[in-house]
C-alpha cells in the first residue's frame, strides 16, 4: 500500500448529525468522534438537490432527539397532547431517511430519530402515549445517565448482536412513541408496558432505531458505546465497499 492509499484507508467516515438546539446533539457529535467517525452537523433547509448531495456526500445518518413531529406526516390530526413541532426540521430530516434508505447508507436514529424514521419508511406514532396509553413511566425524573427501565430484545437482532444481552435497562424521555412499524421494518425491543423502543430495517445491513438516549449514558454504560461503536464501523465497511 503506497502513501496515498493509505491516507485514504485512514479517513474516518463522515456522519451526518442532524441538527438540534437541545444538548443530544452535541452529546451525539462527541460519541460519534470517540467511536471514530468524522461528524458534520446537516442544516436546517435546502431543497431535494441539496439534501440528496447530503446524503451522497456522508457515509452514515446519526438521527438526533428533539421535538415532536407533525402527524400530517404519518395521516393524522393533531392530538390535545401533541407537542411542539418544528415544520423545517421534519422535512428535511424525512427528506433525507428516505433518500439515505433509497442509497442503502447506514442509519442510527435516536429517540425523535426512530420516530423519523418510522414515518419516513411509512409507519405511524402515537402522538402523547400519557394520554393514548398507560404503563411505564417514559419521562424519567432523575438525571440522563441514570437507567430507568428495562428492554426486552429480540434474540438474533442486530440490536441483540450488539447488546449481546436479550434485557438491559435504559434511560427515557419521550412521550411520543411507534404506534405502527413500517413496513420492511421490525419491532426488537419493547418496554415491558409494550411499548415500542427500538426498531431496524430487515434489508439493510444496518439501520436501527432506538426510543432511549445512549448519547446521554455512553460514558458510563457499555451497551450505549457500543451502539455507537457499531454504527460507525458499520459506516466504514460501507464507505469502503462504496470505494472499491
Amino acid at each position: 500500500m503506497d502513501a496515498v492509499e493509505a491516507t485514504v484507508s485512514m479517513k474516518k467516515p463522515v456522519i451526518g448529525v442532524t441538527s438540534s438546539q437541545e444538548d443530544g446533539a452535541v452529546n451525539s457529535t462527541e460519541c460519534t468522534m470517540r467511536a471514530g467517525g468524522l461528524p458534520i452537523i446537516v442544516p436546517l433547509g435546502g431543497e431535494m438537490p441539496e439534501i440528496s448531495q447530503y446524503a451522497n456526500l456522508i457515509d452514515g445518518l446519526l438521527l438526533t432527539g428533539g421535538a415532536d413531529i407533525d402527524p400530517s406526516y404519518f395521516g393524522e390530526e393533531p392530538h390535545r397532547g401533541l407537542g411542539r413541532i418544528t415544520p423545517e426540521r421534519d422535512r428535511l430530516e424525512i427528506r433525507l431517511t428516505q433518500e439515505c434508505l433509497r442509497l442503502g447508507k447506514p442509519i442510527f436514529a435516536i429517540c425523535r430519530g426512530i420516530q423519523v424514521l418510522n414515518v419516513a419508511a411509512g409507519g405511524a406514532l402515537y402522538q402523547d402515549i400519557e394520554r393514548q396509553c398507560e404503563g411505564l413511566q417514559h419521562r424519567q425524573q432523575a438525571p440522563a445517565t441514570y437507567l430507568a427501565h428495562t428492554v426486552q430484545v429480540t434474540p438474533g437482532s442486530l440490536l441483540h448482536r450488539i447488546a449481546g444481552a436479550e434485557e438491559f435497562r435504559v434511560n427515557t424521555f419521550h412521550h411520543q412513541a411507534v404506534s405502527r412499524t413500517a413496513d420492511g421494518f421490525t419491532t426488537v425491543a419493547t418496554a415491558k408496558d409494550g411499548i415500542i423502543e427500538a426498531i431496524e430495517s430487515v434489508s439493510h445491513p444496518f439501520v436501527l432505531g432506538v426510543q432511549w438516549h445512549p448519547e446521554t449514558s455512553a460514558q458510563v454504560d457499555e451497551i450505549s458505546r457500543k451502539l455507537f461503536e457499531a454504527f460507525i464501523q458499520a459506516c466504514k465497511e460501507s464507505k469502503a465497499g462504496e470505494e472499491e
